[in-house]
């Protein structure tokens, strides 16, 4: 297929990406390109920030390039200040690395959530030990959502607990997790949800501490998500040169995560002691938490993610327009 045939690029809105979400390979598709990285048939540059002239926001763009695929793209992020609610979107382009043309644009929204959550699969399935038996969920949004549907089916988990504030109260979210398994126990208090955890899935949006030391009371996988608030941290800073640390890639996570930055900085933790990311995790030459202590596993969000499941919403959304994707 040529993407210089008629109907090309596609252009692929919300409702269409909803639909197509349940048919799309997420963790097929992150560990092929996960192994084209470890095998330099990826490239993954650093994301970067622009800022928009007289404050009026910003937006990250997030690239990648991919050879087994045979295709590259970037996803621009904005934020755009308005008087009221600030504006955020995300759309991705995908082009063709044998005609330079484009293949795809996509709402990147929907797409984003699940790319984040299949990385924090890909981390779980490999780094929780296999008898790994209670999950616990921090935050209940879309991220949240999202993280209990990939993660469900990785262990035999005999207890699933989620905690987000004012969950207690909220009857249709409560029925919403619920309905994703039937495991789900909500706890009212954060401390009752990471109790005897063997892994916990922070999936909030805040910018300061979720998680404490002393909060969990065996070694566990604690798994982080990154947000837009500025050196955005879910656990304290001084936690990290305790733990083994691992991230989403190493080249680029350690300069951008939070917690990550202010331990080298406040704490004398240096990016070297991390010791794997998902690249050497899927190929299988990082090493294992040895669980003497916490295992921490930390993803900024990667543009060769986006690209990579960009790429399958292609082939998809190619097929289901009558036409043969690669």
């Amino acid at each position: 297929m040529s993407s210089t045939d008629k109907g090309f690029p596609l252009i692929v809105q919300h409702d269409e990406v909803r639909n197509a979400l349940p048919h799309l390979d997420v963790r097929g598709a992150l560990t092929r390109m996960f192994l084209a990285l470890a095998n330099d048939n990826a490239v993954q540059p650093p994301q970067t920030l622009t800022v928009f002239p007289h404050g009026a926001g910003d937006f990250i763009t997030y690239l990648g390039a991919v050879a087994d695929a045979k295709v590259f793209g970037a996803k621009l992020s904005p934020y755009i200040v308005t008087e009221s609610k600030p504006v955020i979107t995300a759309w991705t382009a995908l082009m063709s690395m044998e005609t330079g043309q484009p293949l795809m644009w996509c709402d990147a929204g929907l797409l984003t959530i699940e790319r984040t959550a299949g990385a924090t699969a890909l981390a779980v399935d490999r780094l929780a030990t296999a008898g790994a038996r209670r999950l616990a969920i921090i935050g209940t949004g879309a991220a949240g959502q999202a993280h209990l549907r990939h993660l469900a089916p990785l262990r035999q988990w005999e207890s699933v607990s989620v905690f987000s504030p004012g969950l207690a109260q909220d009857e249709t979210k409560r029925a919403q997790l619920a309905a994703l398994d039937q495991r789900v126990r909500i706890a009212t208090r954060l401390e009752d949800c990471v109790r005897d955890a063997d892994v916990v899935a922070l999936c909030t949006s805040s910018g300061t501490p979720v998680l404490e030391q002393g909060m969990l009371t065996q070694p566990a996988l604690i798994t982080s998500i990154s947000t837009n608030v500025a050196n955005a941290h879910e656990i304290p800073p001084s936690w990290i040169p305790e733990m083994d640390v691992y991230c989403d890639y190493r080249k680029t996570t350690p300069a951008s995560a939070g917690e990550m930055k202010l331990a080298a900085q406040q704490h004398d933790w240096s990016a070297q002691s991390v010791r794997g990311d998902l690249a050497e995790l899927v190929a299988g030459t990082a090493a294992q938490p040895s669980y003497r202590r916490h295992a921490f596993f930390r993803s900024i969000g990667l543009g060769l993610e986006d690209v990579a499941i960009a790429y399958e919403l292609f082939r998809h959304a190619a097929a289901q327009r009558g036409h043969t994707a690669a």
